[in-house]
């Protein structure tokens, strides 16, 4: 085996790619910043316990685990970012206001999460901590497509999903509630056959409604439907009202396609409301995931509503166009005083110069040399290159 050889779906980042996701993730970042994010760096990894707090079985499942030299303990190798954050918030922020975080890093998984996807993510996201209302959900919703669009993405695909439609579903039933887990995993896979077997000894509203969920998947109509076929819950009525307003909302700014389905349960576990996820042609998985997550702040000792949203920049750069060849100066290489000096002058003042070293022919993909540092009649100028 060749000692370059790299795992599978681990993969070099070269220097067109680079700049693309760089580019992108200080767009972005910046972006953030307009709407009041603050950013924080969690490390890259933590022992076990504190980085799987909340998180789910899913993200263990994804989570590289090791033994500290030091102390013994079982570390993991972040697989996500957001329960670090979550953990920040609570514990060294502990703020009683609304605290806005966004963060950028590398996570890095078991498996990869979908076809052609790879280990190691570069994630970036933002959550709203402090604010139970809908106008967070919305916020974050705004943030999620305003960058998808900063990415250049036209066609943008929004799926919405409510956990409250479940949970209000199950919550009077024993039989149903004691099955949860088996429920999620048969909706998810939206498996009718499957869930007419499970729910046989159900209370007949509860097999009724989990048969009908399957099939509650469209455009907004799909809502109205849903208050028809479904049972007349306050659960089920409040999560189709916020289901109702985000996708409006979304729909009002033509920002994206907006559908619901009822029976998509991706991070059921993990979510305590809302959920969305957003798709863009020429990629087969969810280019955004996001969603409210109350629960992940009381794992942590302090309860604290939250929503927010992550996506892979690596992901979404590859469906960007390759980035136009930065204009650029070439300078030979020397010591004079005068040669140093202009060439100082032309960076402070935002140019790119790429001296020539002796013997060697500059090679790069991502510079095109229009213009070239010369000496003539004793200074040094600007030529233009033909």
């Amino acid at each position: 085996m060749p000692n370059w050889l790299l795992p599978e779906n681990i993969a070099d980042v070269l220097p067109s790619e680079a700049r693309k996701i760089e580019e992108l993730r200080r767009r972005l970042l910046d972006n953030f910043r307009l709407y009041g994010y603050e950013m924080v760096m969690p490390p890259l990894l933590e022992y076990l316990e504190s980085l799987l707090t909340g998180a789910g079985q899913d993200t263990d499942l994804r989570t590289f685990k090791l033994v500290d030299q030091l102390s013994g303990r079982t570390l993991g190798v972040r697989a996500d970012m957001t329960t670090q954050v979550a953990r920040i918030d609570a514990h060294l922020l502990n703020r009683a206001s609304v605290t806005r975080l966004c963060y950028a890093g590398s996570v890095l998984h078991t498996r990869p999460s979908g076809l052609h996807a790879t280990r190691e993510p570069v994630q970036i996201g933002a959550e709203i901590y402090g604010h139970a209302g809908i106008e967070a959900d919305a916020e974050i919703q705004e943030l999620a497509l305003n960058s998808l669009a900063l990415a250049g993405m036209q066609e943008v695909r929004l799926d919405l999903c409510h956990v409250g439609v479940l949970r209000a579903l199950i919550a009077n039933d024993a039989a149903a509630r004691g099955q949860e887990a088996a429920l999620f995993g048969l909706l998810e896979s939206k498996d009718v056959p499957g869930l007419r077997a499970i729910s046989n000894a159900y209370q007949p509203a509860t097999r009724d409604a989990l048969l009908a969920l399957p099939g509650l998947y469209g455009d907004i109509s799909v809502i109205a439907k849903a208050r028809i076929t479904l049972p007349a819950l306050p659960g089920i009525a409040r999560a189709l009202d916020e289901l109702q307003a985000l996708a409006e909302l979304a729909g009002s700014v033509k920002a994206a396609n907006v559908t619901i389905d009822l029976a998509d349960l991706r991070g059921y576990h993990y979510h305590s409301g809302v959920m969305f996820a957003a798709y863009v042609p020429g990629l087969p998985n969810a280019v955004v995931r996001g969603g409210r997550y109350d629960h992940v702040g009381e794992a942590f000792g302090r309860a604290r509503p939250a929503t927010g949203f992550s996506m892979d920049l690596r992901e979404l750069a590859r469906l960007m166009p390759g980035a136009e060849r930065k204009r650029a100066i070439r300078a030979p290489w020397g010591t004079e005083a005068g040669l140093r000096e202009k060439i100082a002058e032309l960076r402070r003042a935002g140019e790119i110069v790429i001296q020539s070293l002796p013997g060697h022919e500059n090679d790069q993909d991502e510079f095109d040399c229009d213009r070239a540092v010369e000496f003539s009649n004793g200074n040094w100028i600007i030529k233009i290159l033909g």
